[in-house]
This record gives C-alpha cells, sequence and structure tokens, in this order.
C-alpha cells in the first residue's frame, strides 16, 4: 500500500510528484523510504520549472531525461463528480491509457506512475489528492497499456470547504532504471509530467429528510411536511443547514412508480424545511434537491401518509 506522506514543498515541475510519490514505489518489489525520495526531490530542485524536462538531455548536469511516455484518455470516477462526507473514506475510479517508447518497461518494480488531481496552480497547488495503491496497467500492445487507479479521499485529513471546486488531473512517471533514488546521477532516471489530462469536482455530501404529519389523515385535510438540508463541512467535520436552497415537495400515489412535483420552498437560515398541502389520497411525500456546484443533488426517502 502506498503511504500517504507529504514532503516539504516544491514548485514546478516536480510539485505534484513531489508531494505524493513518496511510498512503496511500486506494488511487488523495490520500495523507497519517504526520506530517500525527498532527498531526491530536493536535491534537484535547482532543476525544477521545466515541465516534464523536455529542455534537459542526459548531458545537461545531470537532469533527468524526457521519458517517452504520454498520458491520454484520463476519465476521473467515470465522469461523474467525486463526493465526500465528513469521515467516510471514499474510493474513486481512475481511468487512461499510456503511450511510451518500446524501450520504456513501465511493469519494471523501480518504474512508477499515477494519475493524480490538483486545484489551484501546478506550480503551487492548493491541494493534491491521489490514490492509495498504484495503477495497474494491461498492455494492449508492444507500446500502449491501459490503466486503472484511484483517487482516494479522507475527508477528515484531507480537506477543507474551499476543496469543493474544480480540480485538474495530471500525470506523471519517473523510470528509476536501477538507480539508487538517493544517488546523484540522474542522467539515468527518466521522468514525464502531463498536465490537464482532465477535469472532475469534488462536492460536499449532501442529506435530506422529511416528515409528513399527521398520519393518517382524513381526506381533504392538510397535513404538514418537514424536514432539513443540510450538507458536509470539511472545516469542523460536521453537517450544517444549507440556507436558501430551492427545494421541491414531491407526492407518490400508492402504487406508482413516479413522484410529481406539488411546489416548491427555499431552505431557512439553519436549513429547515415546512409546508403544508392537502392530502387526497393515500401516497408518499417527499423532498427533493437539484443540487449546486459544490454539492450533489438529493432525494428524501418518501414518508407514507394514509388517507381515511
Amino acid at each position: 500500500m502506498r503511504m500517504r506522506v507529504t514532503v516539504a514543498a516544491v514548485s514546478g515541475a516536480l510539485a505534484l510528484s513531489a508531494l505524493t510519490v513518496p511510498a512503496a514505489l511500486a506494488a511487488g518489489g523495490t520500495s523507497y523510504s519517504p526520506a530517500d525520495l525527498a532527498k531526491l526531490v530536493q536535491e534537484h530542485q535547482g532543476t525544477v520549472g521545466r515541465s516534464a524536462y523536455t529542455s534537459s538531455t542526459a548531458d545537461d548536469a545531470g537532469d533527468p531525461y524526457p521519458l517517452d511516455l504520454t498520458f491520454s484518455a484520463v476519465t476521473v470516477n467515470k465522469g461523474k463528480p467525486l463526493v465526500a462526507g465528513t469521515t467516510t473514506h471514499g474510493t474513486f475510479p481512475v481511468t487512461y491509457t499510456v503511450t511510451h517508447g518500446a524501450d520504456v518497461d513501465i511493469h519494471a518494480d523501480d518504474f512508477l506512475m499515477d494519475v493524480e488531481i490538483y486545484r489551484g496552480s501546478v506550480d503551487d497547488p492548493a491541494n493534491v489528492l491521489y490514490g492509495d495503491d498504484f495503477p495497474t496497467c494491461t498492455d494492449t500492445s508492444a507500446t500502449t497499456a491501459t490503466c486503472k487507479g484511484t483517487i482516494d479521499i479522507y475527508a477528515d485529513d484531507e480537506l477543507a470547504n474551499a476543496d469543493a471546486t474544480s480540480w485538474k488531473a495530471i500525470g506523471f512517471a519517473i523510470a528509476l532504471n536501477g538507480q539508487d533514488p538517493t544517488g546523484d546521477d540522474w542522467s539515468k532516471i527518466g521522468y514525464a509530467e502531463q498536465d490537464n489530462l482532465a477535469t472532475t469536482r469534488l462536492q460536499r455530501l449532501s442529506k435530506l429528510s422529511v416528515d409528513a404529519a399527521p398520519e393518517p389523515v382524513k381526506k381533504g385535510k392538510t397535513i404538514t411536511v418537514t424536514g432539513k438540508l443540510s450538507r458536509a463541512n470539511w472545516d469542523d467535520g460536521k453537517y450544517h443547514g444549507y440556507a436558501g436552497q430551492s427545494v421541491r415537495l414531491q407526492f407518490r400515489k400508492k402504487g406508482s412508480t413516479t413522484y410529481t412535483n406539488v411546489k416548491g420552498i427555499k431552505s431557512s437560515s439553519t436549513g429547515t424545511l415546512k409546508t403544508t398541502t392537502k392530502a387526497t389520497v393515500d401516497g408518499y411525500y417527499r423532498f427533493s434537491f437539484v443540487g449546486t456546484s459544490t454539492t450533489p443533488a438529493v432525494n428524501a426517502t418518501g414518508d407514507y401518509v394514509g388517507v381515511k
């Protein structure tokens, strides 16, 4: 399993990999400590800033050589937003294709590669998220492979409310080629980095409750429907009411599978909901929230009211 360790901040081409690479570098083989890779990165901060080292060669004072590898067809969570609560560990799939030179062995024990997501600037990311394990790749030809990885989110440790926004995907690959990562000869180490591979959104999990009363009720009489719309607050690890949001009261007749809109209301300053309607037949009442850019849509579980 990949260790979730943060190295001292760096900027430029190695910024994201420096933050997230420390770990068991490859499943099933050689591993290096976070201190090893931290030292490797820190010793070469002077070369940072040339994305993927495209201007470097093996003769440039020990700089990594440009690794012949590119990423394509990157999809994060099947194109759907990532949604996180306050404490639950979330795992979201990442799939992509890599195309590489015939001399690049992506299955080597000391080859590491990943697609991760970040927000902010690539040179100075505000946050970075990645998987607990490195991806698994299946060759589709001598020079292409399809890969499956994850983004693992631990909201209580990694997220703040500001993270509910758009994120970008970046990919990197490092071929150590048998070199000691604490050594000085970077000219024998290959490195590739590719930004803007995809975008995704991270959203704060929403919850919605409903209670319709009285039950049972006489036909034609008024019932009161109450509830609450809340969402995860990553700053304090709790759920708070979501104020001023448009919510629809819906009804499903007993025996039907379809809800229809009854009326629209707005949540209060504390996220509470309250409205009235006349009961005419047996059925289920629920509130429905269509969602916002930071918060996903949610439907309350229908509350049954019998009419007599």
